[in-house]
């Protein structure tokens, strides 16, 4: 065990994070935080030690091994490290973690705010604990490029280890859609949710003024005749990314993959569905690029299907990656990424060069 974590406790770590809360991290230096220090000395490099910066380095390790979901993204909003909210006052902070969990503010206040900070300090002592680099950070941070050939020519993946709506500068994310491209409501910890509402437009006090993907995939099936009808599974819809613009994020294409399972809250994903809808959102990418300036150029995938759908990750990334081969050996020049959440998940993707199985059809339930 490391010297530090002796010193350690959670009673000592959690009124620190409740300054932090309060405070935010862009008014970290100069703050007494010595049990968060002494923390960030065991479990951070020494390239991050500046100050103020070795601490915000230590909360986003410990709260990136926090379970995915509402814990881990009303544990984001409430240190202001969700992606633009770091400067946020804590009060705003506070309004959209408790969105998050469909509670009031005083309640969150109250009980989750109080069971978020309590685990947050039990990751940061694991990790102050642990011998050696956390191992979510051990294969190069947040974005790492994987290498590999298709069609003979060398290309690069992007891949990010991180919430999704914590991209900036990609042109396109796709979002996992089922086939009625209803959308999730926005405190839900699926990535179509997270999109959503990660490009609400919003108020100074965090009240969402506008719903502008929803509204504009709702103006797509009425363009298109499908309003309140199914489409077929593998149809990609394209909308504007609201807020999202402001990061770099241009578009939104909603891929149609689960198919609701008629009297359950199940799905059935299909890997030639996903596919398909891969194969498609890279059409309306070539479709779409020359109409925007700079032309769009960039596109980022999930793992479709593989939460609610319940594909396995490798069974879903074979899936997408099947359409993405194809388009690079025909010589695309596409700049594709992949996001993913889990340490797990992103070693299957950095797999990816030394060949991944071709996924099967085979029904999956979430």
């Amino acid at each position: 065990m490391r010297m530090a974590s002796l010193l350690l406790d959670s009673a000592s770590l959690v009124p620190e994070l409740k300054e932090v809360r309060r405070a935010g991290l862009v008014r970290l230096r100069g703050r007494a935080l010595p049990a968060l220090e002494a923390a960030a000395g065991a479990a951070v490099p020494v390239t991050a030690r500046t100050p103020g910066a070795a601490v915000e380095a230590l909360l986003r390790l410990a709260v990136s091994q926090l379970d995915a979901g509402t814990l881990r993204t009303a544990a984001e909003y409430t240190l202001g490290l969700a992606q633009g909210t770091r400067d946020w006052p804590a009060s705003d902070r506070r309004v959209r973690a408790a969105e998050v969990y469909g509670v009031s503010v005083e309640r969150f206040r109250k009980d989750h705010e109080v069971m978020v900070l309590e685990q947050i300090a039990e990751h940061v002592l694991r990790l102050a604990a642990e011998p050696g680099p956390p191992p979510a950070k051990a294969g190069g941070g947040t974005h790492r490029t994987v290498r590999m050939t298709a069609g003979g020519r060398p290309v690069a993946l992007t891949l990010h280890v991180h919430p999704v709506d914590l991209l900036r500068d990609v042109d396109v994310v796709v979002s996992p859609s089922n086939v009625y491209f209803a959308l999730p409501v926005p405190f839900k910890s699926s990535v179509a949710a997270s999109l959503r509402r990660a490009a609400a437009r919003r108020g100074v006090t965090g009240d969402v003024l506008a719903d502008p993907v929803h509204d504009e995939l709702r103006a797509w099936e009425a363009a298109h005749g499908v309003a309140g009808r199914a489409v077929l599974p593998g149809t990609v819809a394209a909308t504007g990314s609201g807020a999202l613009a402001e990061r770099g994020v241009r578009r939104i294409y909603h891929a149609a993959v689960a198919v609701p399972r008629a009297g359950t809250n199940d799905y059935d994903v299909l890997p030639s569905d996903v596919t398909r809808a891969a194969s498609r959102v890279l059409a309306v990418l070539a479709e779409e690029h020359e109409r925007f300036d700079p032309p769009l150029r960039s596109v980022c995938f999930p793992l479709l299907g593989s939460g609610r759908g319940g594909l396995p990750h490798e069974v879903s990334l074979a899936a997408v990656w099947a359409a993405v081969e194809a388009e690079l050996a025909r010589g695309a020049q596409w700049e594709v990424h992949f996001v993913v959440r889990t340490p797990e998940a992103a070693a299957l993707v950095e797999r990816v060069p030394a060949g991944i199985r071709p996924a099967r059809d085979r029904r999956a339930t979430g």
